[in-house]
């Protein structure tokens, strides 16, 4: 089966024995429909080694840096009292961030009305 409904008809004159014209075009157009899916990405429920190859390439994907590799860890007044407390506030990477300045970076003021 191709992407073209009118070979898909033929093709399905030649292979198959169908009793009417109409469930002959119903068929070669769902299988255009059908092929046009699988050529965007993988269809649920059909099982094709193109798309298998295309989901193991995909599970075996390294990225060359890992998400949680942090180099600093924002924490909140609380936050870094605790640490404090614990004598951890030397530890690599925390940095005590004011909590203004949180809600100035994300974009709008206290009573201002968000945008969703």
């Amino acid at each position: 089966m191709i992407l073209d409904f009118h070979t898909n008809k033929k093709i399905l004159e030649e292979v198959a024995i169908i009793p009417s014209k109409r469930l002959r075009n119903k068929i070669a157009g769902f299988s255009t429909h059908l092929m046009k899916r699988i050529q965007k990405g993988p269809v649920r429920g059909i099982s094709l080694k193109l798309q298998e190859d295309e989901c193991e390439r995909r599970m075996d994907f390294v990225p060359e840096e890992s998400i949680i590799n942090i180099n600093e860890i924002s924490v909140d007044k609380e936050t870094f009292d605790m640490l404090s407390a614990l004598g951890m506030v030397d530890m690599p990477g925390v940095k005590r961030v004011d909590p203004e300045a949180q809600t100035q970076n994300l974009g709008y003021r206290r009573g201002a009305p968000r945008r969703y």
